[in-house]
């Protein structure tokens, strides 16, 4: 017998299974018809959806505490859980739909004649439709400060038990757990019980119950994890023996890097900005962008950062943006063009002037001005974003895919112990050029490796970055800043990582830098000091290395 023909068999009393077994069945507990389980923490939409069901569609409402109250408030006819299953809620809420008679409704194949004649053996009623979203467990914890006793009881679980019963039923069950849905179930229930409308519908939604609860216990698994670690080496790193990842796609990207390659945005990225015009950010915008509000979180003074591929190629500070705008232009002429520009303090008309000259893909700000808006607006296609939490979020870890897994590590937030920085060479740096080392070094780690940045101030004068010996990203440093027609003597250089050669070493000290900031650490230390002394150059080391890949 097919499936629609059992279904049409119990409800209406005909087929192998026994009309005379049915019948007596619902007389002894008198059938409800069709029946939609409704229990909701977001309650958006419901009470019109559930009028829907009843008024159009026929259904027969249960549900529990407050979704009940606000139905009957609604004047809808809705029967407590406790009473169709003979139970009352106990424990202050905690077991109320972990019975039976719900999930029997729920997980009884239509299809199967013994577990229909169980049902009716046992007095279960088949609960055709399930309405659940659960309990605010992520919104708990993101709350600042927020009790693990409060967390832990925002866990929800009679929720995920009656969406799972359900998703795995869906064969025969409609199961709702996000209040997008409900205009879609309506269109589907029209189309009726075996359509392919109702079908189709029923099995996405499963999918989508299915990714809800597995995002939904991650997000558990990942709250207990941080405040609890297993007693082993992986723990004591601070890192979880067991990683939970799970993210809701924010949006659909056009592609990813390139146009054959396909990419989505997950996560919460979009909480931090409010994009005020522009055309839709792309992959690389949003790496970008990424890149760009860590390496101004570094600066306190007013400061803008102009960058290319992820890499800073003109980075300055001053008493004003546009002082230091003037500055971090200077930097390099060329790379700006399709860049991001960021900048810590709000973008007045000045600035804006002055930016609108070239062509930028982005602009970032904690505010714009009215009149900067202004100006920017007959850009159309300019991507105006505002920082909407401050200009460094406070991300604790970094993951990149590799083959057959993950790579996490905690994000690069220190510029290393400044008062252990040490002195190595026999000249001291003078405070001008420890000023400068220091805003060298900060935006050195923000470089991709290998990289060498010269500057003089609050200035960047040249930027090398990414090349395979260190000594090509200073020559290149060097070549950018003649290129902008600035001189390097009596300059600084910031190297990320250490010199293991002197050739790097001398190749800024020829080009006129006098002071060097590096980690050390090279077997060949020695020599590198060697050469910093015979050049008259003042140098530092850090003690602490800022390999960026």
């Amino acid at each position: 017998m097919a499936r629609s023909q059992v279904w049409l068999a119990v409800r209406h009393g005909t087929g192998r299974f026994g009309l005379a077994a049915w019948n007596r069945g619902a007389q002894k507990r008198g059938s409800m018809g069709k029946l939609a389980l409704l229990s909701v923490s977001d309650k958006h939409g419901l009470v019109e959806f559930a009028t829907a069901l009843v008024r159009v569609h026929g259904y027969t409402l249960l549900s529990t505490g407050g979704t009940a109250k606000l139905l009957a408030t609604a004047g809808l006819p809705v029967t407590e859980v406790e009473k169709h299953t003979g139970f009352p809620e106990i424990m202050e809420g905690r077991v109320k739909t972990l019975h039976p008679k719900i999930h029997g409704g729920l997980l009884c194949r239509r299809d199967k004649s013994e577990h229909l004649a169980q049902a009716v053996e046992n007095g279960i009623e088949l609960i055709d439709l399930v309405v659940v979203n659960l309990y605010p467990f992520e919104a708990t914890v993101a709350k600042p400060h927020v009790k693990f006793d409060e967390a832990i009881e925002n866990i929800d679980i009679g929720g995920p038990s009656m969406l799972r019963s359900a998703a795995k039923n869906h064969a025969s069950v409609s199961v709702v757990c996000d209040p997008a849905d409900y205009a879609g179930v309506l269109v589907a229930l029209a189309a009726g019980e075996g359509s392919a409308v109702l079908s189709d519908l029923r099995r996405k939604l499963a999918l989508k119950v299915f990714q809800r609860t597995a995002s939904y216990d991650a997000a558990i698994a990942r709250y207990l994890e941080s405040q609890a670690m297993e007693p082993d080496m992986e723990a004591l790193s601070g890192l979880p023996v067991t990683l939970s990842l799970s993210w809701k796609k924010a949006q659909s990207l056009r592609y990813g890097e390139n146009p054959h390659q396909r990419a989505a945005l997950y996560g919460t990225f979009n909480d931090h900005y409010e994009q005020l015009q522009g055309k839709e950010l792309s992959y690389n915008n949003i790496l970008d962008i990424t890149a760009a509000t860590y390496l101004i979180g570094e600066f306190e003074r007013p400061t803008v950062a102009i960058l290319k591929h992820m890499n800073p190629c003109g980075v300055a500070s001053a008493d004003t943006l546009s002082e230091a705008w003037a500055k971090a232009y200077a930097t390099d002429r060329q790379a700006p063009f399709g860049g991001i520009i960021i900048v810590n303090n709000t973008l007045d008309v000045e600035l804006a002037k002055q930016i609108a000259e070239i062509f930028t893909e982005v602009i970032i700000a904690p505010r714009f001005s009215p009149e900067a808006r202004e100006i920017f607006s007959k850009k159309k296609n300019l991507r105006l974003m505002i920082a909407q939490e401050g200009m460094g979020p406070d991300a604790l870890q970094e993951i990149r895919s590799v083959i057959g897994g993950v790579l996490v590590q905690d994000r690069d937030r220190t510029l290393g112990n400044v008062r252990e920085f040490k002195v190595v060479t026999k000249r001291q740096p003078t405070s001008e050029e420890w000023a400068a080392m220091m805003f060298g070094w900060k935006v050195g780690k923000h470089v991709k490796s290998n990289s060498i940045v010269y500057c003089r101030g609050e200035q960047t004068l040249g930027v090398g970055a990414g090349q395979m010996a260190r000594v090509d990203s200073s020559r290149i440093a060097v070549w950018k800043a003649g290129e902008a027609k600035l001189d390097l003597r009596g300059s600084v250089v910031a190297s990320e990582a250490l010199f293991p050669f002197a050739d790097g070493l001398i190749a800024a000290a020829e080009a006129g830098a006098t002071c060097a900031i590096q980690p050390g650490g090279s077997v060949r230390d020695a020599d590198v000091i060697a050469a910093a002394d015979d050049r008259g150059m003042a140098m530092v080391f850090t003690g602490s290395r800022h390999f960026r890949h």
